[in-house]
């Protein structure tokens, strides 16, 4: 599925489908997955492991190569995430779990807790794997990249990344 001006960067079977809450106003409107300035997505998963090198935003579609994968449950961009409503994330359950069905990633990474919280009512979190599936993937909680995102530091985001791809790389996540 395709969002105003962001298309999913998806393909069957990846290791990992980094899932947003929804694209930022500034990645809708180049079409290219967190290209806002201060995002540090890209920056955090070269230095995590997952890309040989820092890919830049024009570039995203390279992240296949690496058997990841980008999407978001709501598709409609906004400045901020908290410019969504819980309706929103209701609305788009259903159309997000089938694509995570169709595709069937090893692992779904929602970045940040909020789109997951709304999928699925959970209240409390805990960040890294989850005890449920989602769509028959993995779940794995990471921080939001996002440059907003002020209560975790690029190390600690690196930290975070890097535990999922160390955990990837094993013979079985978990």
């Amino acid at each position: 599925m395709a969002s105003e001006g962001l298309e999913d960067i998806l393909a069957d079977q990846l290791d990992v489908i980094f899932c947003g809450i929804n694209p930022g106003m500034t990645a809708a409107a180049q079409g290219h997955h967190f290209a806002g300035r201060s995002n540090r997505f890209w920056r955090t998963l070269y230095l995590a492991g997952f890309t040989p090198e820092e890919l830049r935003p024009e570039n995203d579609r390279t992240i296949l190569q690496y058997r990841c994968g980008l999407t978001a449950v709501v598709e409609r961009p906004t400045a901020r995430a908290d410019q969504l409503s819980l309706h929103e994330f209701i609305a788009a359950a259903a159309d997000f779990e089938q694509k995570i069905l169709r595709h069937a990633p090893r692992v779904v990474a929602f970045l940040g807790k909020a789109a997951y919280s709304a999928l699925t009512g959970q209240r409390e979190i805990a960040w890294g794997l989850q005890p449920q599936t989602f769509g028959n993937a993995k779940v794995w909680i990471l921080p939001n990249p996002s440059g907003r995102n002020l209560a975790f530091s690029l190390d600690q985001l690196v930290d975070a990344y890097h535990q999922l791809h160390q955990n990837l790389h094993k013979s079985t996540v978990g």
